[in-house]
């Protein structure tokens, strides 16, 4: 029984030992339709499409709360750019989670790490018909052509990038196996990547690919007897990467223990990391490597070198970040860490040890690169949120590969701000990699209300502003969609 008594309404004054940025975890109920903001400064004029971004924004259902970040219900954004202009509107996810939970007044779906309270008979049904929350309120993306909002089940949920109503899950078809997915999939222009996890005495990892018209097929099925929690995995130009941290699963307890789904996974320290790496097209096993134990939500990019096969992705001693980000902590006025570091691992041809080295120094999440034109090759700025203050999300970071990893960044910071994931937008037609501009939805926590902001993505300076009517609660990935032919969407 996780779902716990109400705490925090968007009505409710902060308490006294509330969080700087308590606001933006605060539970709201509104809706916006599209209206134009008010712009500061001078937006480019090539710049022209929309900021898709998915977040948790109702953490409470009648006298019940969602225990973590990860499980609040999905409310879609659109920032549309034009002309110099900007229009906002917000929408909830209408997912079959959202509308239980509305009829019901209760919290219905088991999420990530809230399951709600049950009968014994609901406990037992719940062994024999597990269901699979559609709550997609971790990140946007194209899947077969759809524009879906994710989150780490197999049921994506197709919106309208336009109006962002809500059009009904994405149908993977019957021949797709597995309940637990990634809300990352991989593009490479062509074909879609993402992978599934079954549960039961024989589990396995399965990877898929689905083409534009949506035709999908399993590349590789992997058996696994303690399935790896992984929230992300990597892609270079010929090579997808499982990266097996040591928090794993008994698939029995996933049906016995009637705990939260996260909670029923063990950190095992003795396993160390296992990168499972697969052929592209054909899935066909290129081999194993071990490396030391570590955690990661995020990977950043894969490339193939003469070294060996080199994963780059935001590093942790261990997962029990997982544990910062629980609502009740992140409410409260202990200072949470929500960052890791860029660390590189090469997988050297043929076997053999793994090197694994820091990149940078300076704490980094949420990380974005040139998604269109650099993933699974070489690439030299990653972008992402940091941590300056020491005080969760409080700043946009750039690194520079080819600098110093002891001092290789830039920062952008204001006092009262937090920032959320900064999304590369490139000037047409520009080979730099970091000529464009870096859109990031940032929490005013003085006025409590968020302001879509425009940086400089080589400077970090800023270049324009657009004041939204409300607070846009935090979330975690978007994708801004402007021209259909200027390349696959982030990961």
């Amino acid at each position: 029984m996780d779902a716990t008594r109400r705490r925090t309404t968007s009505d409710d004054a902060a308490s006294p030992d509330a969080a700087p940025y308590e606001a933006g975890f605060r539970s709201t109920d509104r809706e916006v339709a599209q209206i134009e903001l008010p712009v500061t400064g001078r937006l480019p004029d090539w710049l022209s499409g929309a900021l898709l971004r998915v977040a948790p924004a109702q953490f409470e259902v009648g006298a019940q709360s969602y225990a973590h970040w990860f499980d609040g219900l999905a409310r879609l954004h659109r920032f549309g750019v034009v002309d110099g202009r900007v229009r906002y509107a917000s929408r909830f996810l209408r997912s079959e989670a959202f509308g239980e939970a509305k009829r019901q007044g209760r919290i219905v779906h088991a999420e990530f790490a809230t399951d709600p309270c049950r009968s014994l008979f609901g406990r037992v049904q719940a062994i024999l018909e597990p269901t699979i929350t559609d709550n997609a309120v971790v990140s946007v993306n194209r899947i077969g052509g759809d524009m879906v909002a994710l989150t780490e089940t197999r049921l994506p949920v197709r919106f309208d990038p336009q109006t962002l109503e809500t059009l009904g899950v994405h149908d993977w078809g019957s021949s797709v196996d597995g309940s637990v997915s990634t809300a990352h999939p991989h593009h490479d222009g062509e074909r879609a990547y993402t992978y599934l996890i079954s549960f039961g005495r024989r589990s396995a990892y399965h990877v898929h690919a689905v083409d534009e018209a949506g035709t999908e097929r399993e590349i590789a099925r992997i058996p696994v007897d303690r399935p790896s929690y992984m929230h992300s995995f990597g892609m270079s130009a010929r090579r997808i990467v499982l990266a097996e941290f040591p928090f794993v699963v008994n698939p029995l307890r996933l049906y016995l223990s009637n705990e939260p789904f996260i909670r029923n996974y063990r950190w095992d320290p003795t396993r160390g990391t296992t990168f499972t790496v697969l052929d592209k097209e054909t899935g066909a096993l290129v081999g194993r490597w071990s490396a030391p134990p570590l955690f990661a939500f995020h990977h950043v990019n894969a490339v193939e070198t003469e070294a060996g096969l080199e994963v780059d992705l935001v590093a942790y001693d261990d997962a029990s970040v997982i544990d910062d980000l629980y609502l009740a902590r992140l409410r409260g006025s202990t200072p949470v860490r929500a960052v890791g570091r860029l660390t590189r691992l090469t997988l050297p041809p043929g076997g053999g040890p793994v090197a694994m080295r820091t990149l940078s120094h300076t704490p980094i999440e949420l990380p974005r690169i040139d998604y269109p034109n650099r993933q699974g090759r070489a690439y030299r700025y990653v972008w992402g949120n940091g941590q300056a203050g020491g005080d969760f999300l409080d700043s946009i970071v750039k690194l520079d590969l080819a600098g110093d990893p002891a001092a290789n960044a830039r920062v952008w910071r204001e006092d009262g701000a937090w920032p959320g994931e900064p999304v590369l937008v490139r000037r047409p037609g520009s080979e730099a990699e970091d000529d464009g501009v870096l859109l990031s939805v940032v929490l005013d926590a003085r006025a409590e209300r968020s302001f879509l902001l425009v940086l400089d993505a080589a400077t970090l300076e800023e270049v324009a502003r657009a004041q939204a009517p409300e607070i846009v609660t935090f979330g975690f990935h978007g994708n801004f969609i402007g021209d259909p032919d200027a390349g696959p969407l982030h990961a």
